[in-house]
């Protein structure tokens, strides 16, 4: 009996060694004699999920004026008036989360190498620029229009992430500058000389009380000063130093309020008249952080004296995101909570920036690659068959207790989960077209 079994192992190593020998997938091969790699499913899945998402919202944010009251088309602008409005679609097309999917489908047109997505980005691009001078006029008439936080904003979250989309969509296409310059510089003036900030030139927030810091400003305040340098610095350099430095010196300041070394995380928030401030960790905060840095590197001069300070913020806060992914690749809405909800808008922040850096050579492949990818396997369970994100946080101020987080609800109409979304699934594309491993 014991020859018998002696004889079935050996006949069994044998023919693992001959599946191995012959790149069977799954049986290791001591001799290293592999199988070809063979390309990433990844590499057509992911441009079909994406193609999903930008069907959905091409056929969901219409660029039409209506009257408010009848809901008649207005075709003849001059007509436009304090009864005008945008039609209404699934989302808004002038919000901060919209001014993000700009951007992700910028990318996403240079990246997948199609139209469509420039094409959508231009469209609306050119809408807002035709309408602006109307709306202006309206709004200064009436204090108040469809285009307000354009035209007057007061604060951040009006304006900060549509202009900083608008100056990518001029530098990605020269001939919107005629029409997006005017907003642009309206918009840049509110974030450079009048939102509200702390006596060290913090941006900051008057709610929920004066002197508030949150996270979320870095993205909404820092890349469009960022930005605004990169498209002044031909015709004006001195101008364009100017915002580059403002942009370090921001980056700097958030820190050192948000900033918890040991957990290497941005706190969501801050608030200058509190005597203890409450350290939660909410994902989408630090993927606006993540993002924030990111985008800053993307315009940066290689040879500004704060880019190798802001490299290392970048990789601390990517190392202290890292940990906290879970076996199924997505990042909790506490992230230090494992018992809260996963969400998807903050696992695709993580996964973009993870690829970019990736793709930029900021950080090595072998050890950040396989995360970047866990995390967008699970983004991708989360776009439904009409192209609709799930699982995404909806809007969500600050709290000072986990449970405030923890009962945040996730919709499909939340709009901060498309633009992540794409420029996620896009970057990580690069990332697997370009190296030579295969996931």
């Amino acid at each position: 009996m014991k020859k018998l079994f002696l004889l079935c192992a050996f006949c069994a190593l044998t023919t693992t060694s001959i599946l191995a020998q012959q790149g069977v997938p799954g049986v290791p091969n001591p001799r290293g004699n592999q199988r070809p790699p063979q390309p990433s499913p990844l590499l057509e899945s992911i441009p079909t999920d994406l193609n999903r998402v930008l069907e959905f919202l091409s056929a969901t944010t219409p660029t039409e004026l209506v009257d408010r009251q009848t809901q008649a088309p207005v075709t003849d602008y001059t007509k436009i008036d304090a009864g005008t409005m945008v039609k209404r679609g699934r989302f808004g097309l002038f919000t901060y989360e919209w001014g993000v999917t700009y951007s992700a489908m910028l990318r996403a047109a240079e990246i997948l190498n199609d139209g469509r997505y420039s094409d959508y980005v231009n469209q609306r691009f050119n809408f807002v620029g035709d309408i602006y001078p109307y709306f202006t006029k309206v709004n200064n008439e009436t204090g108040n229009s469809a285009l307000r936080g354009l035209i007057a904003p007061v604060w951040l979250d009006d304006c900060g992430a549509m202009q900083a989309a608008l100056v990518k969509g001029v530098l990605a296409n020269p001939a919107l500058a005629a029409k997006l310059r005017p907003i642009i510089d309206v918009t840049f003036d509110f974030a450079i000389n009048k939102e509200h900030r702390l006596p060290d030139g913090t941006l900051a927030r008057l709610r929920p009380t004066d002197n508030s810091l949150w996270v979320d400003d870095m993205y909404m305040g820092i890349p469009p000063i960022a930005y605004m340098g990169k498209l002044v610095e031909k015709e004006d350099p001195a101008a364009a130093k100017k915002y580059y430095d403002e942009a370090a010196r921001q980056i700097d300041l958030f820190k050192k309020y948000l900033w918890i070394p040991e957990k290497q995380l941005f706190r969501h928030s801050w608030i200058e008249s509190m005597t203890y401030h409450p350290s939660l960790f909410w994902g989408r905060a630090n993927g606006w952080a993540l993002i924030t840095m990111s985008d800053v590197l993307d315009v940066l001069p290689a040879d500004h004296p704060s880019r190798g300070a802001i490299m290392q913020s970048l990789l601390d806060h990517i190392h202290g995101f890292m940990p906290w992914q879970g076996g199924d690749g997505f990042f909790h809405q506490l992230l230090d909570k494992n018992d809260s909800y996963t969400e998807t808008s903050i696992t695709a922040l993580y996964a973009y920036v993870v690829a970019h850096a990736v793709n930029e050579g900021w950080v090595d492949i072998q050890a950040y690659g396989p995360s970047a990818v866990a995390a967008w396997r699970a983004v991708a369970t989360r776009i439904n068959a009409q192209g609709e994100v799930e699982g995404t946080c909806v809007g969500t101020g600050v709290g000072y207790e986990p449970g405030f987080y923890y009962k945040r609800p996730t919709s499909v109409d939340a709009a901060h989960g498309y633009g992540p979304v794409i420029l996620a699934g896009t970057e990580v594309l690069k990332m697997l077209r370009t190296i030579p491993k295969f996931y």
